[in-house]
């Protein structure tokens, strides 16, 4: 296999990958738009108003860059939102943290307040950063197999 055939399959499975994070995140908050709102809410950070807003359109944000990601359109600026909600999902785990809340992330589904020996912040962190990873290969080479973006890049050439 040519080198850039290998980091073209790599990249179609960061693609995919980052793709069912989202759709699958995306569509368990979705089927239980009550729970996502006690998952904002228990990070402490957002007025009432705030909490509805993010809880009302975070599940459908996840699953348009799934959905976006799946099929391959607009990869790189796909990715780039990516990383960016992921840091401010870091940032909100590493706060709740700091703070000494004790809370489920809610990042697939779930959510809010649990007993102090329940928290899984290490693993919450460690995922995400391997999530955002994911986002940072499609940023640096967003060229992947089996997309619409190459298509359009492929038509552009004829």
């Amino acid at each position: 296999m040519k080198s850039g055939r290998a980091l073209d399959v790599i990249g179609t499975l960061a693609r995919l990958g980052l793709a069912a994070v989202w759709l699958i995140s995306g569509g368990l908050k979705a089927v239980d738009p009550d729970q996502t709102y006690v998952a904002v809410r228990a990070y402490d950070v957002l007025p009432d108003v705030g909490v509805e807003v993010v809880a009302a359109l975070l599940p459908w944000v996840e699953i348009a860059f799934g959905v976006l990601l799946l099929v391959g359109v607009g990869t790189r600026i796909v990715a780039v939102l990516s990383l960016a909600l992921l840091v401010v999902f870091v940032a909100g785990v590493v706060q709740a943290w700091a703070r000494g809340l004790s809370i489920d992330c809610g990042c697939f589904g779930g959510g809010g307040t649990v007993e102090p020996g329940q928290t899984a912040y290490v693993q919450e962190l460690l995922r995400d950063t391997g999530f955002a990873l994911l986002a940072c290969w499609l940023i640096a080479r967003p060229r992947t197999l089996a997309s619409l973006d190459s298509r359009l890049v492929d038509s552009e050439r004829t």
